[in-house]
Parts: C-alpha cells; structure tokens; sequence
C-alpha cells in the first residue's frame, strides 16, 4: 500500500522562492512562442479549407455568369438554398456570398501582377517556410500546400472576415497586400486593422529614424525597421502630473506592461526595468530591456520625456555594447538600442548617427495621460489649512 508520505505533492512556490534572470525570460517567451504556433498550426488548416470554398464559390458566381444564366435574383436564390441545407452556417448569406464574388474579382482581375507581388512577399517573409513549420510531416504540408493553390499562399495566414474588410477598403493590389503581410506579421484583429485602415496607414507608413541597414544584415534590418515604429501610442499609461521625468514615464509605462507589450507589437518579450549591469566595476541601468523573439536578439530601450538631444544616441550605444559583450549569447542576433522620446529633430538625431556602429533607432510618443485627480503641493497645504480653521471654529 502506497503511503501518504510516498506521494509528490506540489509545491506552491511564493514570490521569494524563485530568481529570474535573462535565460528565464526567453525561455517563457520560447513557450509562448511554440503556443502560439500550436494555435496557428490548428487555425490555418481549418482557414485554409474555408477561404478555398469560399474563393471557388466566388470563382463559380463569375465564370458561370450566374446572373446572366440565372437571373438577377440568383445569388439570393443560392443563399437560400445552401441555407436551407446548411441551417447551422453562417457562411451563405446573400451578402457573404457576394463578399465572395467580390474577392474572387478583385484579385483574380490582375493575376500576373498578384503573383509579381507575392513572390516578393515570399522571398522577404518566407511564408513557404511557416507553412512547412505548421504541418507536422511533409504529407500535411503538401495537402495544405495543394489545398492554397488556387490562391496566393500568404492568404490562408489571414481569417475570411479579415479578407472580406481588407478588399472592400483597398484601391489596389499593393494596398491590399500591405494590409494582409501587416495582419499576418501583427497578429492584429479586424477591429484594429479597421482602424488602422481608416487612418489609412498604407499612405501613411512611417519611417522610423534607424541606423539598421548599415549595421545589420538585410534581412535582419528589414525585420527590425518593422519592429520599430516612428511614434508609440502611451494612451495607457497615466502620470501624476504635467511636467513629470523619466522615472515617472518608465513607472506609468510598468504599471501596464501588458499594454506596453501590445503597444510595441508582436515577438517582445520583457527582460528587465532598470536592468544592472556591471561595467568596470560601476553599475549602470537600462530603462527597459526586452528580448525579441522574431529578430531573435536584446533590445534595448532608453525612455526621454523631453525631445531628443544629440547625446542621447552616445549613451544608449554605450548600453547597446555593454549588452552585446554581457549578455548577449553566441546564438543571438546582434542588440539594438531603441530611443524614446516626446520630439525629435531628424537632422539631429542623422547626425548623432554618424559615427555609431552599433544598430539603433530613435522614435516619439504621445498621449500619455495626466491624473487630474491628484491634487497639488499648494491645494494640500490649502485643504489642511482650511480643516484647521474649522476644527478651531468647532471647538
């Protein structure tokens, strides 16, 4: 008979009972990784299936001239019908099959220039390699392969209602595609890449001031000039006060580390705040220090809550060698410094580039939000002197 004391029983561990360090954080971000990859694997099977009927139903609708073969009132009579047999559907709408119509043409019109376009995609981005990644043997990867050959790869990357607004916004192939690579490399939902395409970021892709192309390979700089963006969104962060500092910015940003993730975008994972490093016997600390897991390497972050000045871009290339020569392992990708700051003058931060060899790129924020709650020093001291005066009128 098993005793009592024979069994392993797990242990609750409390917070004092365990050390994190650098290794601990990619490993947990290695995890989430292959989680991630596990869910992918799962969805892009059963998307690829969906949007293949979807696109040869569109494909049926135009080449049979459904209308003029069948009357105006076709597409309704088929949504009926399908309906009728498919009761538990949502995919036969009247309208959703002419989503369908209308993605078949609006792709199908230009098939030389779609393919043009998507070899490029591919030779930058490899998705060939991710599906091959996502099937656990070469049969599955050849049946999903066989399963997309009807239309571009990248698509089965990107869910039909994602499909259905990306079409219905864009004015051209390019457009369309740029929306689509975004989806796939964001991970963003339909309701954030309306947003996004109604602020019309295809026209308005910013250009984030970098040094990488002269430092890093080309693909690794074409991955990080992704990475970094001209301007981050810190609407959920809140600081006490108008005129607050840089540990102030870096606590606000803290206190919300899971909109700060999302906020910076898909593959970083949090190392540190005020990470120590021991340089010649001195101790210094880095704001905030992420590692990457697309780029496969530590990023540096430096916070400014004032514009950029031509010394900042001397400091954090001095924390980007001291990571690269501390930290940084045989198998990671070389560190890039990321600057963030409230403005910035382009010819200054050009010029602070020259002579750095270290990869690194400079950026704005905005929105950060004020407690008006709070009150200040001087309302203080106004309350407590009125609270006196009357406990002195009650006595």
């Amino acid at each position: 008979m098993t005793k009592t004391s024979d069994i392993i029983q797990p242990r609750m561990v409390t917070s004092h009972d365990i050390h994190l360090d650098e290794e601990y954080a990619k490993w947990i971000a290695e995890l989430k990784h292959r989680y991630r990859a596990a869910q992918i694997k799962a969805s892009v099977k059963v998307n690829a299936d969906k949007l293949l009927y979807n696109w040869q139903l569109g494909c049926d609708l135009v080449q049979k001239k459904a209308e003029e073969r069948w009357g105006a009132g076709v597409v309704e009579q088929v949504s009926l019908d399908m309906q009728r047999e498919f009761p538990e559907s949502t995919n036969f709408s009247t309208r959703n099959l002419w989503y369908m119509k209308q993605w078949y043409l609006f792709y199908s019109g230009q098939s030389e220039k779609l393919k043009l376009l998507v070899s490029e995609m591919e030779t930058r981005y490899n998705y060939s390699g991710k599906l091959q990644q996502i099937c656990s043997n070469s049969d599955d990867y050849e049946k999903l392969k066989r399963a997309v050959s009807v239309f571009p790869l990248p698509f089965a990357f990107v869910s039909w209602s994602h499909h259905v607004r990306i079409v219905q916004h864009s004015e051209t192939l390019e457009e369309a595609l740029f929306y689509i690579n975004y989806t796939i490399q964001e991970g963003v939902s339909r309701d954030i890449l309306s947003r996004l395409m109604s602020d019309d970021l295809y026209h308005n892709q910013p250009d984030a001031l970098n040094n990488f192309p002269e430092h890093l390979t080309e693909n690794q700089s074409l991955l990080a000039q992704e990475v970094v963006k001209e301007n981050y969104d810190f609407g959920f962060a809140t600081v006490s006060r108008k005129t607050y500092d840089e540990k102030e910015l870096e606590e606000a940003l803290c206190k919300s580390i899971a909109d700060l993730l999302l906020e910076l975008g898909t593959g970083f994972a949090f190392v540190g705040r005020q990470k120590e490093i021991l340089v010649g016997g001195r101790t210094r600390k880095i704001d905030l220090l992420f590692y990457h897991i697309r780029l496969h390497c530590y990023i540096v972050c430096e916070l400014k809550a004032r514009p950029f000045e031509p010394e900042f871009a001397g400091k954090l290339n001095y924390y980007v060698n001291a990571v690269d020569e501390i930290l940084r392992q045989p198998e990671d990708n070389p560190t890039i410094g990321l600057l963030i700051c409230s403005n910035l003058n382009t010819a200054d931060v050009k010029w602070s580039f020259k002579g750095i060899n270290t990869p690194m790129g400079v950026a704005t924020y905005n929105n950060v939000k004020i407690k008006d709650a709070l009150p200040t020093q001087e309302q203080l001291e106004e309350r407590i002197r009125i609270l006196q005066k009357e406990l002195q009128a009650t006595k």
